[in-house]
Formats: C-alpha cells, structure tokens, sequence
C-alpha cells in the first residue's frame, strides 16, 4: 500500500479557483457601493429640494402678507410712510 506524501507549499496551487464566480462577487459589492452612494445622494437632493419648498413657502407668505397690509391701509386711508 502507498501512501502519498502531503503537499507542501501553498493550497491555492492546487485549489481550483473559480474566476467567474468571484468576478460575479465583487461587481456584486460594487454595485452594493454604487448604490448606496446613489441613495445617500438621493437623500442628499431630497433634503435640499424640501429646504427651497419651505423657503418659497415663506416668500409666498411674506408677499401674500405685504399684498393684505397693503390692501388694508388703501382701505382704511391711512397714509403710506410720511
């Protein structure tokens, strides 16, 4: 009976490596990366787009107000700022 005498050096010598597989893996994780990047971008736009919504919210209100105190004093007759 022979026995065979255990391989010395590295496994990954004799190990099959599948390339395709671990191609497939890491364009897998960057895809993962892409988009989480894409979504913290989106959060990123949508935060910005709600901050320019309230402030024209504000200049509407602000010219709406104007308009009505404008109106008001017309109405009543009271002098404009002499």
């Amino acid at each position: 009976m022979t026995t065979v005498p255990p391989i010395k050096g590295s496994r990954f010598l004799y190990d099959s490596f599948d390339a395709a597989a671990a191609r497939i893996d890491a364009n897998e994780r960057i895809y993962e990366m892409q988009f989480g990047a894409l979504e913290a971008q989106l959060r990123r736009i949508e935060d910005m787009i709600e901050r320019l919504e309230k402030r024209i919210w504000v200049t509407v209100y602000g010219v709406a107000g104007v308009i009505l105190a404008q109106a008001t004093v017309s109405l009543l007759g009271l002098p404009v700022g002499q």
